[in-house]
């Protein structure tokens, strides 16, 4: 059974920094393209960041320069470094792996920036 989890969501001030991890099972996790993604109440959800199988990156307009995705395989784990956060931010992000036409998603975890 595939299962994507995330996790390290959270408040926190506008300025400051968060760091997101998701934790995948039942993929042969160094074979997929993985991916975040966020939805803001009343928008679609869109893409944060993605990393390949030979780490190349591609970051939403919105985020580059503040965010940095990255991967291990050997802990089948994805993070999301975000830095320079603002309320614009504040979303609940998905963790996606996907893989040909197999695409897996988390179940999500919320992110709020406020003061």
């Amino acid at each position: 059974q595939v299962q994507l989890v995330e996790s390290g969501g959270g408040l926190v001030q506008p300025g400051g920094s968060l760091r997101l991890s998701c934790a995948a099972s039942g993929i042969v996790f160094s074979t997929y393209i993985m991916g975040w993604y966020r939805q803001a109440p009343g928008k679609q959800r869109e893409l944060v960041a993605t990393i390949t199988t030979d780490d190349s990156t591609d970051y939403g307009d919105s985020v580059k320069g503040r965010f940095t995705i990255s991967r291990d395989n050997a802990k089948n784990m994805v993070y999301l470094q975000m830095n320079d956060l603002k309320p614009d931010d504040t979303a609940v992000y998905y963790c996606k792996g996907r893989r040909f036409v197999s695409d897996y998603w988390g179940q999500g975890t919320q992110v709020t920036v406020s003061s």
